[in-house]
């Protein structure tokens, strides 16, 4: 992946994002993007309430992942590099 290709993607990501952030801000959370590795694995970072969070996990699984391979197809999977799992 170019660097002209994976600024696109973290373009794209951090869009698809935006519609996962208002809920997670709702408890005093939020995410960001840290990396895309080259399989297309996004890293994020919990920020927030959201590091020490016993749901975290879930969350990653059920709304973030859900959320950007639905918006981001190319997208294989997310890991967090912080957090309760990280």
């Amino acid at each position: 992946m170019s660097g002209i290709e994976k600024k696109k993607l973290l373009r794209r990501v951090d869009q698809a994002l935006d519609d996962v952030r208002p809920h997670l801000a709702v408890d005093g959370g939020n995410v960001e993007v840290v990396d895309i590795t080259e399989d297309k694995i996004v890293k994020i970072r919990w920020i927030g309430a959201c590091k020490d969070c016993g749901m975290s996990m879930m969350t990653l699984r059920a709304g973030i992942e859900q959320t950007l391979i639905g918006r981001v197809p190319e997208v294989a999977g997310v890991e967090a590099v912080n957090g309760l799992e990280g």
